[in-house]
């Protein structure tokens, strides 16, 4: 049984309202109103458990009120429920339901990945590094490495979810955190593969043109298209669904960190044509993210809504 406690603080004006909406929702449960207790904001603490399948339609409610503007609005997940009437109304009244995402979940946690803290450009820097050592010494376990250590997904979903909701703010801000973040790294990595270049540190095997992990980078086709498209679409999912090994895997099979790296390492040994595709390679993999992401969205919450309305049909009302 998939449930999540909702914790409001409201003001005296709008509880009325606020408690109509619970007793009104059969899928509320352990109702505990305090008047007048809760502070910083001040209001009525009002606690409640809701079956999580049906949590997106009081939440809307909730908000519609301006609870989250005028007092307050906490969810938590809920670990372990132990109810006969909860899981029988879960069973018979749900069904399918009973698996909807939460979609405010779903955004705050996706708004979360979008802050964009020094952390974030050191993070993408490193990835850098680490790629164009895998580029150097053809070692495919360090490319992954750095697709891994890498943190540009979050900020790609973030522009995502701003273009779906018209909110200019966080697609500039998710834009420029790219923009900056991906030139950082190919700044460093191009004054590190330098460094290399001007001591004779690079392998022999790279230096007599034998560099099979770059001619993948540097080379985008088709696959590059199917690949990018379907790691978007599973990221998104693995989102909703909060599925993190899922995410791991789509971090592992997008080409945007090991093309960063291979445009900073093509520059500093003037491979000047495996550069501009490694370039193309990267902005084609942001670009394919960012526009399936939104599409993604978009169809997971028009198939959830008709799963509702069919669910809501079967059961007359």
């Amino acid at each position: 049984m998939e449930m999540i406690h909702v914790r409001l603080v409201s003001p005296p004006d709008l509880t009325p309202a606020a408690l109509e909406l619970l007793a009104d929702d059969r899928y509320v449960f352990n109702r505990v109103v305090l008047p007048g207790l809760a502070h910083n904001p001040d209001g009525d603490a009002v606690e409640c458990d809701i079956l999580a399948g049906a949590a997106n339609t009081l939440l809307r409610g909730l908000r519609e009120l301006e609870l989250d503007h005028r007092g307050s609005i906490v969810i938590e997940p809920v670990e372990m429920a132990l109810s006969a009437t909860a899981a029988k109304a879960e069973e018979q009244q749900l069904g399918a339901l009973a698996h909807t995402p939460i979609w405010e979940e779903v955004e705050a946690r996706i708004r979360a990945e979008g802050t964009y803290l020094p952390s974030f450009y050191v993070y993408l820097t490193i990835a850098g590094v680490i790629g164009s050592v895998g580029i150097l010494t053809n070692s495919q376990i360090l490319i992954v490495a750095a697709m891994v250590v890498g943190p540009e997904y979050g900020a790609i979903t973030s522009v995502a979810l701003g273009i779906n909701h018209g909110n200019r703010v966080r697609i500039r801000q998710g834009l420029f955190a790219l923009t900056a973040g991906f030139t950082l790294a190919v700044v460093v990595t191009f004054l590190f593969s330098w460094a290399i270049r001007g001591l004779g540190l690079q392998p022999r095997a790279f230096d007599l043109g034998i560099r099979p992990v770059s001619t993948l980078i540097d080379a985008p086709n088709v696959f590059s298209v199917v690949v990018a498209v379907l790691a978007g679409i599973v990221g998104i999912m693995s989102l909703t669904q909060s599925r993190t090994s899922a995410l791991l895997g789509v971090f592992i099979s997008v080409t945007t960190i090991p093309a960063a790296a291979d445009i900073g390492v093509s520059c500093a040994f003037s491979s000047w044509s495996e550069a501009r595709g490694s370039l193309f390679q990267l902005l084609l993999n942001i670009v394919l993210l960012i526009l399936v992401g939104v599409l993604t969205l978009r169809f997971q919450r028009a198939v959830w809504r008709r799963i509702g309305r069919r669910g809501i049909g079967a059961r007359g009302g």
